[in-house]
């Protein structure tokens, strides 16, 4: 065995550190890689783009095997997709998901760490190549490290490559072990016991002061002291969800002496907690000066060294300011302090009525099926003609809604209709798509003058085939991180160029073909090409794609707008953006935003509706996921949520930002795993979706009419009469009177 550098023999194989290889094959373990602890040398295993070496040692003996008596070293890493690598073709299935584990370092770096990346390199029959990131961790040149992931391949393969790539050239990946084997399926969760929670009802001590500062400490060098004169009525959005109503007592805490940012009043709520249950922040908060600009206002906790953000605000003036968030914690901590923070230095900070309360969202389900029912139904009236009404009487009748014609979608990838099971999902429980990536400019032109359309036109050819509508998402993406090097790079008036180019090409290639765009993504959250273009740019994007392509709706979206956490996007902010737009001539015509949620509360989400309802555009959910290590509570993240955004008359769709394992950006969030097992939460939108179809049955009365109240929606209707099954089928469309629905028979 040919080694980097000898190790001398010793009676004991030293280990640098301890730590779990991960790599023990029970029986009955399929491990598909072949000699995956270099047994038999080097033998299945090759370099890509470089030379790999087998070694007992490197660095002196400094760098010794975690386990067995060798690993493998990259050499002459000339670019950062060198690596070591292993082709798998034949060993694996598609539609399974698989694991893998890995032990792996770094040598040769002059920094101190590196990013080691898994990668599956796919060819299609017909050449067509796919590179699936499955899984990074951040390694280093001082001990080895477990690299841990999961990865799916939907697609029918002629070849399968694994390899190990990331590092800057120059810097050998080690190899010591690699396992890939099917991944075993998660056991369902089990719903968290709530008995004991006190829904409603603080945790906070001594929340309204009347026993002074009790329970309440200075973070840091500040002072406390208590005040009189706040607000002594509830905080609006904290009213549906508390036990208690009384008013507040007027009482604040006054904060002065404030050296940092985060010095503020705080409180021990470690043993306040309970696991897996929904949190929601209230408060009024007020700071004494704005004179450098408006200031932040945060409340937040500090779960051990994890910043929780529990709400904030923006004041820009020194009026006082509701705040609303919520929060949950998934595993416990060993501390959990509650602050309030976020004013310059300098600035006095008040703040009144801070509660903390668990939140039962089941108990407002019964208020949102009855606005639902307002919002989304419409009285019928079938009547029975041709004959003598006495000659119905008391007819049976049936009537069944085929298709609620409410838009819910999800996100789909072009590899993802390769498979299909997420087919026959996405057909049987959706009637809109978004592209997850296909349509952004940096996979339509990721060079300048390459273009990709490929995938983009396979996925519209499937949403037509199937009579799903598609939102284009999007044509461009404000935030300078998302934006490809070439963009970047060019001057200002060759990006004014590739702007128009990429406007003009985009918008004629698939004119009349997408319902939505969403013009300029997030651009509450960053600004590349206004900061390059000026002002105007984002008017004139709107106004250029209305030109090039009338029909589709041009759409604003962005992201945590309705949830409290984020001052850049409150529904304020949001407003003003698209009023400034508009003033500008730019023709928006609807208001996304993207759902992306934690531990979601009613009244805060519909709060935040409320506000953006007032300009009179129909609001779009366009990119709905939640998350949670436990199933129910998922479910409940998302029931609640469908139900606020469906029960809100400003709202005309839904789009979730995926369902399927591994085919999803957000970790915890899918609601069918990898191998098509429907877990709790895809249950739950499945009954949702059930409740929202309308069926009714009885007899036809006196006056040869039948009457019900249903969601909009395409039905038919069941009529037995002289021993004969009369069918009429009709379309309940929204309107302010009943539908008077002829049936001559």
């Amino acid at each position: 065995m040919e080694a980097c550098a000898q190790l001398k023999k010793s009676s004991s194989n030293p280990i640098p550190q301890e730590i779990s290889t991960g790599n023990s094959i029970e029986a009955g373990d399929e491990n598909i890689i072949l000699n995956p602890r270099f047994e038999d040398g080097l033998n299945n295993w090759s370099g890509r783009g470089c030379k790999i070496l087998l070694c007992e040692s490197l660095g002196n003996g400094k760098v010794l095997p975690l386990s067995g008596k060798s690993f493998a070293s990259t050499t002459g890493r000339t670019q950062n997709w060198n690596g070591i690598q292993q082709d798998i073709t034949g060993r694996f299935q598609r539609k399974l998901a698989y694991e893998i584990s890995a032990v792996v370092r770094i040598f040769g770096s002059p920094a101190a760490a590196a990013v080691v990346q898994a990668t599956l390199w796919v060819q299609k029959p017909n050449g067509k190549e796919q590179y699936i990131v499955i899984t990074r961790v951040q390694a280093t040149d001082k001990e080895w490290v477990q690299l841990q992931g999961k990865f799916l391949v939907n697609s029918v393969a002629a070849k399968v490559v694994i390899y190990l790539e990331g590092p800057p050239p120059g810097v050998d990946i080690l190899l010591n072990t690699m396992v890939v084997k099917h991944a075993q399926k998660i056991p369902p969760s089990l719903p968290p016991d709530t008995e004991n929670v006190l829904y409603g009802v603080s945790i906070i001590t001594n929340n309204n002061l009347i026993d002074g500062l009790n329970g309440w400490s200075p973070l840091g060098s500040c002072t406390l002291n208590v005040g009189q004169g706040a607000p002594r009525i509830l905080p609006p959005m904290a009213i549906d969800s508390l036990a208690s109503h009384e008013p507040l007592n007027g009482r604040y805490i006054l904060t002065t002496n404030r050296s940092q940012t985060w010095m503020g009043p705080s409180q021990d709520i470690t043993y306040k907690l309970n696991l897996f249950v929904t949190y929601q922040v209230s408060a009024w908060a007020r700071v004494s000066s704005v004179r450098n600009g408006p200031q932040n206002i945060n409340v937040a906790l500090g779960l051990d060294n994890q910043y929780v953000n529990g709400g904030q605000v923006e004041a820009v003036d020194d009026r006082w300011y509701e705040i609303g968030g919520s929060f949950r914690i998934e595993k416990q901590p060993s501390k959990v302090l509650l602050y309030v923070q976020g004013p310059l230095a300098g600035v006095d900070l008040m703040v009144s009525g801070l509660q903390i309360f668990p939140v039962d969202r089941k108990a407002r389900f019964k208020y949102l099926k009855k606005r639902t029912d307002e919002v989304r139904k419409r009285d019928v009236i079938l009547k029975i003609s041709g004959c003598y009404c006495d000659d119905f009487f008391g007819t049976s009748i049936k009537v069944t809604q085929i298709k609620n014609n409410f838009p819910i979608g999800s996100c789909i990838n072009r590899t993802d209709i390769d498979n299909e099971n997420f087919v026959e999902f996405f057909k049987n429980n959706f009637n809109w798509g978004v592209f997850g990536n296909e349509l952004k400019w940096y996979y339509t032109e990721p060079q300048q003058g390459n273009f990709n359309y490929a995938d983009a036109d396979d996925l519209l050819d499937f949403c037509n085939k199937n009579g799903v509508q598609v939102r284009g998402h999007c044509i461009f993406w404000e935030v300078e991180s998302t934006v490809q090097p070439w963009v970047q790079s060019l001057s200002k008036n060759n990006l004014m160029i590739a702007v128009q180019n990429r406007l003009t090409g985009l918008l004629t290639r698939y004119k009349g073909k997408f319902k939505h765009y969403d013009v300029n993504n997030e651009m509450l959250h960053g600004s590349f090409y206004q900061d390059r273009l000026g002002k105007d740019i984002r008017a004139n994007m709107f106004k250029t794609a209305s030109q090039l392509d009338p029909s589709p709706i041009l759409f604003v979206n962005d992201y945590h707008v309705e949830d409290g956490t984020d001052t850049r996007a409150s529904p304020e902010k949001y407003i003003k953006q698209i009023i400034d737009l508009q003033d500008q001539g730019a023709n928006v015509g609807g208001i996304g935003v993207q759902g992306h949620i934690d531990s979601p509360i009613g009244p805060i989400i519909s709060s935040a509706l409320d506000k953006l309802g007032v300009l009179g555009l129909p609001i779009w959910f366009t990119e709905i996921d939640v998350s949670s290590i436990n199933e129910y509570i998922r479910a409940d993240d998302l029931e609640a949520m469908l139900r606020e955004i469906y029960a809100h008359p400003a709202v005309d769709g839904i789009m979730l930002w995926g369902f399927w394992e591994l085919l999803m950006s957000r970790e915890n969030a899918y609601l069918v795993n990898a191998e098509g097992d429907v877990n709790e939460a895809g249950k739950r939108l499945l009954a949702l979706k059930q409740e929202w179809l309308s069926n009714a049955s009885g007899n036809v009365n006196e006056d040869g009419e039948f009457l019900f109240r249903g969601f909009y929606g395409s039905y038919t209707v069941e009529i037995i009469a002289f021993e004969k099954k009369i069918t009429h089928t009709f379309s309940l469309e929204k309107g302010d009177f009943p539908l008077v629905v002829e049936i001559n028979i």
